[in-house]
This record gives structure tokens, C-alpha cells and sequence, in this order.
């Protein structure tokens, strides 16, 4: 098992936003989050990179590392947590003042002291991986928003991640640029990179997904495969929301 969380819970001054998470993901495995919006989706998300520290819970991971949110945890900690994952945010992310080059070489040299040189040809291998070989030199206001997240999912995957995190990466997209992202992202599944993305885009996550998690109110109503929880669900939540999600009025 790659990652096991149980106990997760996380408060903002009154309110509860998560509430006695429990689950598991395996090495090379996607699992989708599914749910009305604020439900605590990105809540979970941040909390699994070290941006949200939860008030209590327990990450064990395959390597051995663990964390215990009951008690005070060190900053080192969450700093190895930090570089276990590559997160790709909803609204890009990009320093505006760098080119795409640029913003997917800042990690690995900065953060990571890697060699410049080294991490330029990664950094120019991954453009190209996500289909923007012609674009490395141009700024975030010179790309579509498509081509910006593609670049924001190259510089997550620069920073050579065991884990990639995606918190609505499509949902500030316009329709059209959509397919461009998710096409990337289906590449990475059949990679076997393990994945958790919180997404909106029921279809996607029924074709790549190998665990789907329904939330609302902060809690996981249901979790499964995809067939169990998206063709059959159990719950009356999630048979609620997937009929407003799929067959809006």
C-alpha cells in the first residue's frame, strides 16, 4: 500500500471541513474524489502536500515515513511530505514573469538544487511530453489556459513526485481546451503513476480511475471502483449527486 490515511479531520475556526477520513491508495494506482463543492475535497487535497496541516490523523506510508496529526509535528516532516508529491492547482499557478521553460526548471534548481543544465533537457522533455515543444519560450499570458495547465502538469511532474496531485485541473478551462489536459492526464494513468485528482468530469474519471471516493459535508459517503460508485452507487448522496451532475435540468 502505497499510502494509508485514517483518522484524517480538519477544522477552520468552527467549521469542520473534514471528519474521520479513512482510506488507501496503492503504488501506481488513480483515485478520483468526486462530490458537491464544499464538501472538503480540496481541503484533503492540500493536506496530502503539506499547504493544510490537518488537526488529527495518521498518513502511513510503503517507505515507512509516517505522521501523526494528534500530536505537534515537526517541520522537517512536512517538508518530506511536501517533496513526496507534485500538485497541479485549478487556477495554474504559473509565475507569470518566466516562460514555460522557465517554470518547469524553477523546482528542480531552486527547490531541489538539481544541476541547470540537467534540469533544462528534462524540462524541455516534459514540454514535449504534454505537447508544447513549440511553446517553451512564451509566457503564462501567452498561452491558452490549456496549454498554461499542461505546463503547470509539467512542472509538477519535474520535480519527480512518487505521488501527483490534482485539484480540478479542467474547471477553469474553457470547453474546447479541456481535452487537451485530460488526455495528458490519461497518458500519466497508463504510465502507472499513482494519482489523486479531484475532478468534476464524471466520464474521465469513470475511463482512468481505479478507486473512486465520493465526499460531502467533509465525510466519504462512498468509495469503490468505478462501477460501484458511479453506475451503481449505494448511497442515496451520491445517487443525488450524480443525477444533478449527469442529467441536469
Amino acid at each position: 500500500m502505497f499510502l494509508s490515511v485514517s483518522g484524517l479531520a480538519k477544522s477552520f475556526g468552527e467549521n469542520e471541513v473534514l471528519k474521520n477520513i479513512d482510506f488507501d491508495v496503492k503504488k501506481g494506482e488513480v483515485v478520483s474524489i468526486i462530490g458537491p463543492s464544499g464538501s472538503g475535497k480540496t481541503t484533503m487535497l492540500r493536506c496530502f502536500n503539506g499547504l493544510e496541516q490537518p488537526d488529527k490523523g495518521i498518513y502511513q506510508f510503503e517507505d515507512g515515513f509516517s505522521l501523526t496529526f494528534a500530536e505537534k509535528v515537526r517541520k522537517q516532516d512536512i517538508l518530506r511530505l511536501s517533496r513526496k508529491s507534485g500538485m497541479v492547482f485549478q487556477s495554474y499557478n504559473l509565475f507569470p514573469h518566466k516562460t514555460a521553460l522557465q517554470n518547469v526548471m524553477e523546482g528542480p534548481v531552486i527547490v531541489q538544487r538539481r544541476n541547470k543544465t540537467e534540469a533544462r533537457n528534462e524540462a524541455v522533455e516534459l514540454l514535449e511530453k504534454v505537447g508544447l515543444q513549440e511553446k517553451i519560450d512564451l509566457y503564462p499570458h501567452q498561452l491558452s489556459g490549456g496549454q498554461q495547465q499542461r505546463v503547470g502538469i509539467a512542472r509538477a511532474l519535474a520535480l519527480k513526485p512518487e505521488l501527483l496531485l490534482f485539484d480540478e485541473p479542467t474547471s477553469a478551462l474553457d470547453p474546447e481546451l479541456i481535452g487537451d489536459v485530460l488526455k495528458v492526464m490519461k497518458d500519466l494513468a497508463n504510465e502507472n503513476w499513482t494519482m489523486i485528482i479531484v475532478t468534476h468530469e464524471i466520464q474521465f474519471a469513470a475511463e482512468v480511475s481505479d478507486k473512486v471516493l465520493f465526499m460531502d459535508g467533509g465525510y466519504i459517503i462512498e468509495q469503490g471502483n468505478p462501477d460501484e460508485v458511479l453506475k451503481n452507487p449505494k448511497e442515496e448522496r451520491t445517487k443525488r449527486f450524480l443525477q444533478r451532475i449527469l442529467n441536469p435540468t
